[in-house]
């Protein structure tokens, strides 16, 4: 960032201490489109929900809205004169992103509406991968963030707004590290299987996790978050409290479904005049749509086929109104969906249309708020059924212009409304026949049914109307970010976090991850008897995601027996060391040291002798290799004593001894251990010279896994589990729990490079 950035940055931060909280939204969009005309810029005011929401709540505060104001800039031209001059009694002012016409290209028309609009309303097919316009959208949004840091303050809550902005806030967050940050989608969020597709998601929900609040439209795109976040990042998440820890910091994620002015659609509808039932004016079905692939208009169309085919005594008694609001129109795909949408009317009016009676009015044209509200008003029945929706307004516009209560809204359960919505019709969008039966139940159904329907959807949308959202959502961000900061500080020094810090840059520089992980004490907390070290449900989970993540090796390094070792993981696919690296197997690798045989026979002397020993809970272990002596149930008093005895025996015959945890193990006296093991796994798996090509990190908690400490030393990194000791480990952790938490973020392979 430039000096006059961070000039103007500072500037902003050395306001008067007593300056109240304003609201700064960035939006892709500035309120208004700005044109030029010769040498100086028009204003032209943008319509819709979001623009009537946010200005009373920035006039009320007081704050700024930063955005594109819709003209391709590619000629020189400042930010100040591309917003309306500031009047002395405004309490908002505007400030300007312009954009090149490659850049809105390539972020807007490319990486935003062909790659994330797609891909986030389930539609893979239609979504386009491509490096450029990736590059473009990250450098959009980091000049959006610089405008941001500039125009706020630590004080101030800074609102982004959707999907073309998911960026900001990692970079706001590098820029001003303090800044009270929220993040409304206004689309669906994607499951974890939908969004791996996209080769930047892990950057993505970085963006989104350095917020203190993240808004969904609904629990179920929140519940996906979450579960991205944990998934593709590591981030520790709490479900029942929504919430996912990331890099120190707490991140909010809730549902805050957006909403209308349900005053202003109610007034409107009672000024429009109805003409009054009666059984020779057609009952009209109404669909208002943009003219876009999720809506399923084409898919809406065939069910209206198929009901005239199933019902033909509707034919001339029921008309359908299909409103569709022209939308990129420059678009090949658009352009195609047109014809399609155009065909599918003809052919149906054709088949159908009979004595001046057609079954399809189809309007192709954008539409006032006063005629809108005509058409909802006219309507029996609302028939909403997106394929994919993030919210879908058009049901509660529906709802709220209903005063008589009279119509049935049909609604797709795949629109964020049916999270709401109870009282309706809910439908597959995908079922023609179930859409079909819908269509004829809303038809028939009784007044009274009717009426209860409409009145309880009426109630829910007036006392949930978008003044309350805005006042929830801001209430809800400021609390985040309030509670954040407290938790962020608490959070700054945690163990895990730490190591994480420290691993990231260092395991990124490398293509291929090779994690070893000891057993007893690491991945299972230490029990009184080894068979009751079972993995936990949680680490066996992320032990799977390891194995399934790209260039990650995965290897469990144990004392125990390799069929014991195998048995209590019990993954597949995994390499598995035992008897402290004397037995070894995995894809590609099955190896048995040749001093086994030879031993062989001393070490089953040994342990028989060891089995004559009658001290009160000590017990044997056999493990074929090798063979431990056990002693955690050994009262206090008698426990050296037997130690030292159990190790004569094992010198005796010529067994080395190795103390560990409450065990004494003899093992046949030859150079090797887990180290060793360690790095005749490296170099089978990924040739003698792995270091080049590979990060080998090693975790541990036992006296044996010093072995492994010191062979990696300078070649990789290995962190000890437990208690402050003496170790050759590079870093520590805590206990096992924390190993898991470490364990979810290199499965999800989060530490790759992030610019910011």
């Amino acid at each position: 960032m430039g000096a006059k950035t961070a000039n103007r940055r500072s500037i902003a931060e050395r306001r008067d201490d007593g300056e109240a909280s304003r609201l700064v939204v960035v939006s892709n969009r500035l309120p208004f489109t700005s044109v030029r005309r010769g040498d100086r810029f028009r204003f032209k005011r943008s319509p819709g929900g979001l623009v009537a929401a946010l200005d009373p709540a920035l006039s009320r505060r007081g704050g700024v809205w930063i955005g594109w104001p819709g003209a391709e800039m590619d000629e020189a031209a400042s930010a100040a004169e591309m917003v309306p001059p500031p009047r002395r009694s405004d309490k908002v002012r505007y400030r300007a992103v312009p954009l090149s016409r490659r850049e809105v290209a390539l972020y807007y028309e490319a990486f935003s509406n062909r790659t994330l609009w797609p891909l986030f309303h389930y539609f893979l097919a239609r979504t386009e991968i491509d490096s450029a316009s990736w590059e473009v959208y990250e450098r959009v949004n980091e000049r959006f963030a610089a405008a941001t840091a500039e125009e706020s303050t630590d004080r101030d809550l800074v609102w982004v707004q959707d999907y073309q902005l998911m960026r900001l806030p990692r970079y706001l967050r590098r820029m001003a590290p303090h800044r009270r940050v929220a993040f409304f989608l206004h689309i669906p969020f994607p499951s974890f299987e939908v969004l791996r597709v996209l080769p930047w998601a892990r950057h993505l929900m970085r963006g989104l996790l350095d917020c203190d609040l993240v808004g969904c439209q609904s629990q179920e795109h929140a519940d996906h978050l979450l579960s991205c976040a944990e998934q593709m990042l590591g981030a520790s998440v709490n479900r029942s409290e929504g919430v996912a820890y990331f890099e120190g910091r707490p991140t909010a994620v809730q549902a805050h479904p957006i909403s209308i002015d349900f005053d202003m659609f109610d007034r409107a509808a009672a000024k429009v005049g109805v003409p009054p039932e009666d059984d020779d004016r057609p009952i009209e079905i109404l669909s208002v749509d943009r003219l876009d692939y999720t809506k399923g208009i084409p898919e809406r169309l065939r069910a209206v086929e198929a009901f005239f085919d199933r019902y033909p005594e509707y034919r001339g008694r029921v008309v359908f109104v299909q409103l569709c609001v022209p939308s990129r129109t420059a678009v090949p795909e658009y352009k195609e969906l047109k014809r399609q949408v155009d065909e599918a009317v003809g052919s149906i009016n054709g088949r159908f249309s009979d004595r001046g009676w057609a079954p399809i009015r189809y309007l192709y044209r954008s539409f006032n708020q006063d005629e809108l509200v005509s058409l909802y008003r006219s309507a029996r029945v609302g028939l909403i059924n997106p394929l994919r929706d993030g919210m879908n307004l058009v049901a509660k516009e529906y709802v709220a212009a209903q005063i008589e209560g009279r119509g049935v809204l049909i609604l797709s359960e795949m629109a964020g409304a049916a999270e709401e919505l109870k009282e309706a019709v809910q439908v597959n969008p995908y079922d023609v026949d179930q859409v079909v039966s819908a269509i004829h139940r809303a038809l028939v159904m009784p007044e009274a049914e009717r009426r209860s329907r409409m009145l309880a959807l009426r109630h829910r949308v007036s006392v949930a109307d978008v003044q309350s959202w805005v006042e929830r959502f801001v209430s809800c961000a400021e609390a985040a970010a309030d509670a954040g900061g407290a938790a962020a500080a608490r959070r700054a020094a945690g163990p895990v976090d730490a190591v994480r810090r420290r691993l990231q840059p260092w395991l990124a520089a490398r293509p291929t991850t090779a994690l070893f992980f000891d057993y007893d004490g690491t991945l299972t907390p230490i029990v009184s008897r080894p068979e009751n070290a079972v993995l936990s449900a949680t680490a066996r989970r992320l032990l799977r995601r390891a194995l399934r993540t790209r260039n990650l090796d995965i290897v469990i390094v144990s004392g125990r027996s390799l069929a014991d070792v195998r048995n209590m993981v019990g993954i597949p696919g995994l390499t598995y060391v035992g008897n402290h690296g004397f037995e070894i197997e995995g894809p590609g690798i099955e190896f048995r040291h040749e001093a086994l045989r030879q031993y062989q026979g001393a070490v089953e002397m040994a342990a028989a002798e060891l089995a004559t020993i009658r001290v009160k809970g000590l017990w044997v272990e056999r493990k074929g290799a090798t063979v431990a002596v056990h002693v955690r149930e050994v009262e206090d008093g008698a426990r050296r004593p037997a130690e030292r005895r159990a190790a004569s025996v094992l010198r005796r015959h010529n067994l080395r001894v190795t103390t560990g945890k409450a065990v004494v193990e003899g093992r046949p006296p030859i150079d090797w251990n887990k180290g060793y093991a360690v790095l005749h796994v490296l170099a089978l798996r990924h040739g003698v010279d792995w270091v080049s090509r590979v990060r080998a990190l090693y975790v541990g908690d036992d006296v044996t896994d010093e072995d492994a400490f010191r062979s990696l030393r300078g070649l990789g990194r290995s962190i000890r589990v437990g208690p402050a000791t003496q170790t050759e480990a590079d870093m520590a952790l805590p206990n096992t729990a924390a190993v898991i938490e470490l364990l979810g973020w290199l499965a999800s392979g989060a530490f790759e490079v992030d610019r910011v």
